[in-house]
């Protein structure tokens, strides 16, 4: 069932809960109140019913149907089109996964769109029918309130990636996998910019909205409260913005030290060859010099001398000595 919750309101007060659609604009003419409309992923008609009934722009109904818009507001008449992008965080799977909200706001209505399952619109819903006097404003006051609750739905986000964050610093040190490390630090910072575009145009959209409220009459006191989200979402994105630093810098770091690994490594088998280089040309040279005087050849040089074998003796020490002091001497040893 793609309506969640409809109601007509009067003087803040839930006069009526219609059960479609069609109910909702007779009930609407009929206490001539505020219609909140709850919409979960809507069909083609149920879309089409309310751009007839409350006069909506074409355009912002295709974007509306078609979904995966950036944040943005835009105004087409007395009638505001909002898409935002609430955030939630899986601590199972420590993974972000973010939705898609569309609304419109019009004088005497307002009709939400969501296409996942963030944010908790039944509880905004809640608490504004708990103060009647904020609800009477009307959409902007609604619209106030989704903007609040998604805010605070970002501050659980937040949590969860300085945690992951406060993870990998403490990896980077350990005896972590590199790779598997390198990995996490990469699609930690994907999640990162994911969310930044969610919260970052926030900031933007509410300003947009700040302008308009002399024009359009907003209640000083909702004012106030708008102010009051804007700090909140600003902190969030200056929040952002640090763990994006952070993670370059660990990063860097990472691959300083994956670096200076495979570089210990590389010396580590370069002096080990350097010292089986060694000991192979020591006992090369006695070898050498025995194989050639084992051939029993009947001719050979000092083969038949007094002092042929007492020097190829001398030889046979003297010759892999010399080098063993060489390669000593060089640290080869």
């Amino acid at each position: 069932m793609t309506l969640i919750d409809n109601a007509i309101y009067v003087g803040g007060q839930r006069v009526a809960t219609p059960r479609n659609l069609d109910e909702t604009y007779t009930l609407q003419e009929a206490h001539t109140g505020f219609a909140w409309i709850g919409l979960y992923r809507p069909t083609a008609g149920e879309l089409a019913s309310v751009a007839a009934e409350f006069d909506l722009h074409p355009l912002a109904i295709e974007d509306a149907a078609v979904g995966h818009q950036r944040s943005k507001v835009e105004r087409y008449g007395d009638t505001l089109f909002v898409v935002l992008r609430p955030a939630r965080y899986d601590d199972a799977r420590e993974q972000l996964d973010i939705g898609e909200l569309h609304l419109f706001a019009g004088p005497d209505f307002l009709i939400t769109i969501r296409h996942a399952e963030s944010p908790d619109l039944a509880s905004v819903r809640r608490r504004l029918e708990q103060q009647p006097e904020l609800l009477s404003l009307g959409s902007e006051a609604v619209l106030y309130a989704v903007l609040d609750r998604i805010v605070d739905e970002y501050e659980p986000v937040v949590a969860g990636i300085e945690n992951d964050i406060d993870e990998i610093e403490d990896d980077l040190f350990g005896n972590s996998d590199d790779d598997a490390l390198s990995r996490r630090i990469y699609e930690l910072s994907g999640e990162i910019i994911q969310f930044s575009r969610a919260t970052h145009p926030l900031v933007g959209i509410i300003e947009w909205l700040q302008r308009g409220h002399d024009a359009y009459h907003v209640d000083i006191e909702l004012q106030r409260r708008l102010r009051d989200v804007q700090d909140h979402a600003i902190r969030v994105a200056e929040r952002i913005d640090g763990f994006r630093t952070t993670l370059d810098k660990a990063l860097a770091v990472h691959s300083a030290l994956v670096a200076r690994r495979q570089t210990e490594v590389n010396l580590q088998q370069n002096e080990q060859v350097k010292k089986i280089s060694s000991w192979a040309a020591i006992i090369f040279a006695p070898t050498l010099i025995g194989t050639v005087y084992g051939m029993n050849f009947d001719v050979m040089p000092e083969l038949h001398w007094e002092y042929g074998y007492p020097v190829a003796l001398s030889v046979m020490v003297a010759f892999p000595t010399v080098l063993y002091l060489i390669f000593k001497r060089r640290h080869w040893l």
